[in-house]
């Protein structure tokens, strides 16, 4: 089983109106440069904290700057019994340069 998902994968999954959860594990000042639609900010030294907050039955994919903190943060909720969390390969660098240009690059 795949603990990643690529920016195009991600793309049509939520084009087709997948039920998928976005967890933005950057910090506060990232996430308002730039965000995927629709995400939920829990910065990556917060996750233990928020686990109540998130839905272990969910879809998950993990978002940051460039796949390594979400990375981290996939390997954590696999580790906590949370099911289908993926990563996403390149975080919101690649979507940017791969799916939607108008997403800032910082």
């Amino acid at each position: 089983m795949s603990f990643t998902i690529t920016p195009k994968d991600l793309k049509s999954r939520l084009d087709k109106g997948d039920k998928l959860v976005l967890v933005d594990v950057r910090e506060p000042w990232e996430y308002a440069i730039a965000k995927l639609e629709g995400s939920i900010l829990v910065p990556l030294a917060t996750l233990q904290q928020s686990l109540g907050k998130l839905d272990r039955d969910a879809e998950i994919v993990a978002v940051c700057h460039h796949g390594m903190r979400s990375a981290d943060a996939t390997g954590f909720l696999l580790q906590q019994g949370f099911g289908k969390v993926k990563n996403l390969i390149g975080g919101i660098d690649a979507w940017s340069t791969q799916v939607d240009p108008s997403v800032p690059r910082y």
